[in-house]
């Protein structure tokens, strides 16, 4: 009987990786796997050596290192000395994974690494790491396979698992509007100031000042913020009280619709703008963060683009509103061209279809899980 570990770090890359057990479970029901993992890998039915919350800790103090080296070294040891897996898949979590990969090679395991590290954006001395340790990489964006490849690596494009997960835009927005009292005769922009604290705190207010400035100059619009359900309320609505005036209705676990109605999208740069463009829904990215962090951001960035659409199209399609450029005036400027000016936002949205076109393909999960059946 063949064995597969499996190893993930967050959310994302677990329910990413239960996908593909599911679809391994229909092709090979024979291999057995463990994991470390989350719910969604534990709901599977398989065994988790441990649950990744253990990983979840994010910075640079000395226990927080002290704990990922330790566990680091118990899990090593646990796949030489008793599990001996056939393969290792690695999913997400980079930081973590790829030094562990460092052990892991030099005990012989066959490592397959899915949604591997975006060694294209920063610190692209990783790729050292990739070659000398990963046998083969199974890429979400298809201009990753082409720079593995390059370097030598054995990779293959599988599709991005967003395009299997989300919903599809068949979303009756009328039944919408009425559902949660939105205005049907108005123009619907709606506001994601992001899922991390320090995003809310730096674009929150960014995002309520410039919906102030287009609502001064245009009648004909509302405005909608989605919170993360893992933002409290005392975050956002001290915020809101300073702009009563633009009646802003708060919406939570509406992600996926709010991108599918909405006239135009203010976001957070993130995964929400890949997410936004499958649903060809213009919008503008902005980001703000401490001048330190941004720093280091720019002494180890790769490119310059920092916008999934504009990355995969290789083009500025997406106004980036980042740091300095982060400001109202600017924000409502490019949403106004998106609402009013039809030209540029026909381009956009032909555009974003194009994004779309690059990423589709078969059953991500599936596509994956024979890589692995038939590699193992």
């Amino acid at each position: 009987m063949k064995k597969l570990f499996i190893i993930t770090g967050e959310y994302s890359g677990d329910r990413h990786a239960a996908d593909v057990v599911n679809e391994l479970k229909k092709i090979n029901p024979d291999i057995e796997i463990e994991a470390v993992g989350g719910l969604n890998l534990r709901n599977t039915g398989i065994k988790l050596y441990c649950d990744h919350s253990k990983m979840s800790a994010i910075g640079f103090n000395t226990k927080i290192i002290l704990s990922h080296i330790n566990l680091g070294k118990q899990i090593a040891k646990y796949l030489k000395d008793e599990f001996k897996p056939d393969m290792v898949l690695l999913t997400d979590y980079g930081g973590f994974n790829l030094n562990l990969s460092k052990v892991l090679s030099k005990y012989g395991f066959k490592i397959y690494y899915y949604i591997p590290p975006q060694i294209w954006a920063s610190r692209k001395w990783r790729m050292n790491t990739v070659k000398k340790c990963i046998n083969k990489v199974l890429t979400i964006f298809p201009f990753e396979k082409e720079m593995y490849k390059k370097e030598g690596v054995d990779a293959e494009f599988v599709g991005h698992p967003l395009l299997d997960e989300m919903p599809e835009s068949i979303i009756d927005k009328n039944a919408f509007f009425d559902e949660n009292a939105i205005d049907k005769s108005n123009k619907l922009v709606s506001i994601f100031p992001g899922s991390r604290v320090f995003e809310v705190k730096n674009l929150l207010e960014i995002f309520l000042e410039a919906a102030r400035k287009l609502k001064t100059k245009h009648d004909d619009l509302q405005f909608v913020l989605c919170q993360a359900p893992n933002i409290k309320d005392n975050l956002i609505y001290p915020c809101l009280d300073k702009y009563k005036d633009l009646n802003v209705k708060v919406l939570k676990n509406k992600n996926y619709e709010l991108l599918n109605v909405s006239d135009a999208l203010m976001l957070a740069s993130g995964t929400v703008a890949l997410e936004a463009a499958l649903y060809e829904t213009p919008m503008i990215i902005s980001y703000k963060g401490p001048w330190f962090l941004y720093g280091v951001y720019l002494l180890v960035r790769c490119i310059k683009r920092v916008c999934l659409p504009n990355i995969i199209l290789d083009k500025d399609i997406v106004p980036e509103l980042i740091q300095l450029k982060a400001k109202a005036e600017n924000v409502a400027f490019f949403v106004e061209e998106i609402l009013y000016n039809e030209n540029y936002r026909l381009n956009m949205i032909n555009e974003l279809r194009n994004v779309k076109q690059k990423l589709s393909g078969s059953n991500t999960a599936k596509k994956v899980a024979t890589i692995i059946s038939e590699n193992i």
